[in-house]
């Protein structure tokens, strides 16, 4: 074999390898990148080559084996269950799936079968074949194997379409762009999840199939990580301990995504709302309230009938066209139009605890976290432009102050334009500008998400961590020039002319359903003192302290303390242990001694106790408020 001379990782190698495996030997390589494109290690090696290897200890190299052990599910699935019929089986950012159709429903043991028989086609050293074929070859190909979905896949390819690639290792073969590890070994350390149904490509009007769900790393001791830390969110999934601690529900009567709060639940989100209202009180805003409902010009004059009419719903009224709300803009933009506004009067800043509705698909509805109605913690605030850096970045500073409240450390992220938009180029610049320049004064680092902001403006979105690690999308600042212009809003400048003002759409929490779910799962429904629906619980040891206990109770309620009483002829030590089940913070028992002293002994959920009395114990409570 001639010489060749290529470059590997920015080292010059001379070589006779005929592929990129025999050029390189690490089997932590996993694939290669050629040209920016991501490669199989049977490339062949052509003089003047430069690449970067891929290793099983990036995000690239797990995402690829997390992509093969999907083909492996899919081959297991198909030796022990041959009517199953296979669709598509991507990597995602926590492990893999795939979907079958099958009349059958796959069950528990199904899934430890099928996992038994990866373990043996990994043990095999299965390599992963690539062949490309003609598109109509290739669907006789899928015909004859009686799997309908890929020949629909490659005919929504278009007739353009020359040649299809398939991977073939072992007895299985799938339509795929690949690329792929060398073989099923290079596979290392998975698990299968759960099984769950998914509509075909999404779409409710489609055939429901059945989804697998799994996981794979490149070692055991990274797959139990996960695990555990899988074994850690299950225990503070906030729609289990929703139901434990009573604090909502959901009814099909009623319709999903579509939340009852019950009266702790409600009582939490009381709590929550007054926060938010002394906090915007406390920074100029004025509170304010719109309809649920708005006539559809109002929806066409802003732009949501063009670009965001699939997510809302609609009804008549005396023969007119009516949109309910998916947001609170539009209410808050006819106040600031209600009277002529002057540049001494900016900037306006409009505050709404606003129910919305939005229609989500059935899949993606998941208990508070993404539900069809909710409210959101919405502001607008209305300035001149050379107020806008100033507003955002006391939005900002606000934003700063809320999360340290909560413990939540966060990321911010800048979204730019989407193909579906409104607005010039140029009032779109002016806008990303200014959110990048107002980060930049507060001296926050920032990720560019390119292609996710709102269709009528650029945005920051704040991703917050909570306890075990896990991001979540919360506050979001957007920066409008748009609005403002098609609704004809203005106001008289110092040179007596009209202006357009700008627009700033921002949440802090966001979703107030989202953020109790989020809060739930971040406290394991442990609240802070301050946010706890019951902050004690009063208890007698005999019926002889029933009346003081009630007394103490009462005595607490009146310091705006939430209290509870548990009065049943039931030891202290199963009280004890029930309220710690229902994570109250603080539990107060009333014995003889403490009924003669005027006194509780005071017990917090780690066991610590002190004798106080009520009085001092209605000011330790208080002591813990937030300061805003």
């Amino acid at each position: 074999m001639p010489q060749m001379t290529v470059t590997v990782d920015g080292k010059q190698v001379v070589t006779d390898a005929v592929t990129i495996r025999d050029l390189v030997t690490d089997r932590k390589v996993l694939a290669a990148r050629v040209n920016g494109s991501l490669v199989d290690l049977s490339t062949p090696v052509v003089d003047g080559m430069s690449l970067e290897t891929v290793t099983s200890d990036t995000p690239e190299g797990l995402h690829l084996l997390r992509h093969s052990a999907a083909h492996v599910m899919a081959e297991a699935v198909k030796l022990l269950f041959p009517d199953a019929k296979p669709t598509i089986g991507p990597a995602t950012d926590d492990g893999f799936y795939y979907d079958f159709d099958r009349d059958e429903p796959f069950s528990e043991g199904d899934l430890a079968r099928i996992e038994e028989k990866m373990a043996e086609l990994v043990k095999a050293d299965e390599p992963f074949v690539r062949r490309e074929m003609p598109a109509e070859e290739a669907k006789e190909f899928f015909r004859a194997q009686k799997e309908p979905y890929k020949v629909e896949i490659i005919d929504d390819l278009g007739e353009g379409v020359g040649k299809v690639s398939l991977y073939t290792q072992g007895s299985f073969t799938d339509l795929c762009r690949g690329p792929h590890v060398p073989s099923s070994a290079a596979i290392g350390a998975f698990k299968l999840l759960s099984v769950a149904g998914a509509y075909w490509r999404g779409d409710e009007r489609n055939k429901m199939l059945q989804r697998i769900y799994g996981t794979a790393f490149p070692t055991k001791k990274q797959l139990d990580e996960y695990l555990t830390f899988l074994e850690e969110a299950r225990r503070r999934d906030h729609r289990k301990l929703g139901r434990e601690l009573e604090l909502f529900m959901f009814s099909d009567d009623v319709g999903p995504g579509m939340v009852i709060y019950m009266p702790k639940g409600g009582r939490l989100r009381a709590i929550l709302e007054d926060f938010e209202k002394r906090l915007h009180f406390k920074r100029g805003y004025d509170i304010v309230y719109g309809p649920a409902i708005l006539r559809g010009r109002m929806w066409e004059i802003s732009g949501h009938m063009d670009n965001y009419k699939e997510n809302m719903y609609f009804t008549e009224v005396d023969g007119q066209l009516y949109g309910i709300k998916p947001m609170n803009c539009l209410s808050h933009i006819m106040i600031y139009k209600s009277k002529v506004r002057s540049y001494r009067d900016l900037p306006l800043r409009f505050f709404e605890l606003g129910n919305v509705t939005r229609h989500e698909k059935s899949g993606v509805i998941h208990g508070l976290l993404r539900t069809r109605q909710f409210t959101q913690d919405d502001a607008h605030i209305f300035c001149r432009p050379d107020q806008l850096i100033d507003e955002i970045t006391s939005i900002i500073t606000m934003v700063q102050d809320v999360m340290a409240v909560f413990g939540f450390s966060y990321t911010m992220e800048i979204s730019t334009r989407p193909e579906k938009s409104i607005g010039s180029d140029e009032d779109w610049e002016m806008a990303t500008r200014a959110l990048i320049d107002s980060l930049d004064a507060k001296g926050l680092p920032y990720d560019i998400n390119e292609g996710d902001g709102a269709f009528y403006g650029p945005k920051i979105d704040v991703k917050i961590k909570d306890a075990i690690g896990r991001q979540w999308q919360c506050a979001t600042i957007q920066c409008d020039f748009s609005l403002p212009t098609r609704f004809d809003t203005h106001y008289i400048g110092a040179d007596g002319q009209r202006h357009r003002p700008v627009m700033l759409h921002r949440v802090i929490l966001g979703s107030i359903e989202r953020f109790i779910g989020v809060l739930i799962e971040h406290y394991a429904g442990e609240f802070p003192v301050w946010l706890a629906p019951v902050q004690a619980v009063v208890m007698n040891i005999t019926d002889a302290q029933a009346d003081y206990a009630t007394k103490v109770a009462s005595l607490l309620n009146d310091r705006e303390i939430r209290v509870e009483t548990d009065l049943r002829n039931e030891k202290i030590g199963y009280k004890i242990r029930e309220a710690r089940a229902q994570k109250i913070p603080y539990m107060l028992v009333a014995g003889e001694k403490e009924r003669a002293d005027g006194t509780v002994s005071v017990r917090d959920r780690s066991g610590a106790q002190k004798t106080m009395t009520p009085e001092e114990f209605a000011g330790l409570v208080r002591s813990f408020d937030p300061q805003l």
